[in-house]
């Protein structure tokens, strides 16, 4: 299980810099505070309109975790954390660069990724625009670069894992994220989430199946935010795969199938249902 956060942590983490002087946490960032009623409430307001993104990072600064200074000392104080920070300060440039991104090879994660975004009218810029909605204040300081990272990747493990952007695939790349990086937030959005959604449509999809083999591929998959980035986007989208320990979603598909045949669009799954030699059509 995930532990709040301390302020040991914190009070650990004033005192550590990188080489170039950025403090592992700013002096005026607010110590975390674990507030699970409030994560609630936000989560309430979530299911209202899960296209109020602002919810979820509301939800996420309800439940800090205790393992997150720690993933963010581990990563940002090494010589490769100093690296990564040198090479990519700041990742939606790199990613909104669809012109410089298709010059890399066909078959590229980088294809993969510039399609994913262009046919589902995304851009990385326009996270960003989202998660400021939220009004928190930003600090000077390296966590701060790491949490614009771990936000910036999420359209990324998309493409890497096949889960597309309807109710369930979001569902799946939540606990995939937490398999990433565990917070509670994650463990709320994904499995309550999943759970509410087969509330809302009765069927004989395995969504736990499909969101639990997500939650196991996170696991086993590299945490992405200490990859280059500007090197995987490069690598055959297969390759990448293959190398980051990421099965075919099978499950998830399957949801989709028996969805198709029970005349239920996995795109829209509150709308009417329609007959089997529509679904079929």
């Amino acid at each position: 299980m995930n532990k709040p956060m301390t302020s040991s942590a914190f009070d650990i983490a004033d005192f550590e810099t990188a080489r170039d002087g950025t403090p592992l946490r700013h002096p005026r960032r607010p110590k975390a505070r674990y507030r699970p009623v409030t994560a609630l409430k936000h989560f309430r307001e979530l299911l209202k309109d899960k296209e109020n993104t602002v919810e979820v990072f509301k939800i996420y600064d309800a439940l800090p975790s205790g393992q997150f200074i720690p993933r963010v000392r581990a990563l940002t104080l090494s010589p490769h954390g100093e690296a990564l920070r040198a090479s990519e300060p700041f990742l939606p440039p790199i990613l909104d660069d669809h012109d410089a991104l298709r010059q890399l090879p066909e078959g590229s994660v980088a294809h993969a990724y510039c399609d994913f975004m262009e046919r589902e009218g995304l851009s990385a810029a326009g996270l960003v625009e989202e998660s400021e909605k939220a009004q928190r204040p930003t600090y000077d300081d390296l966590i701060q670069w790491f949490g614009y990272r771990q936000r910036d990747t999420h359209d990324l493990m998309h493409v890497l894992t096949g889960y597309g952007r309807d109710a369930l695939g979001e569902q799946c790349v939540l606990l995939f994220t937490h398999g990433q990086s565990p917070s509670q937030g994650h463990l709320l959005l994904g499995y309550a989430g999943s759970l509410h959604l087969k509330k809302l449509v009765k069927s004989k999809a395995p969504v736990m199946k499909a969101v639990r083999q997500a939650h196991r591929t996170g696991r086993a998959c590299p945490p992405l935010v200490e990859l280059s980035i500007r090197e995987l986007l490069g690598k055959d989208l297969q390759q990448a795969r293959a190398e980051l320990n990421i099965p075919e979603p099978d499950i998830y598909r399957e949801c989709h199938r028996v969805w198709r045949e029970e005349g239920i669009d996995p795109y829209d799954l509150l709308a009417p249902r329609k007959t089997p030699e529509m679904a079929a059509a």
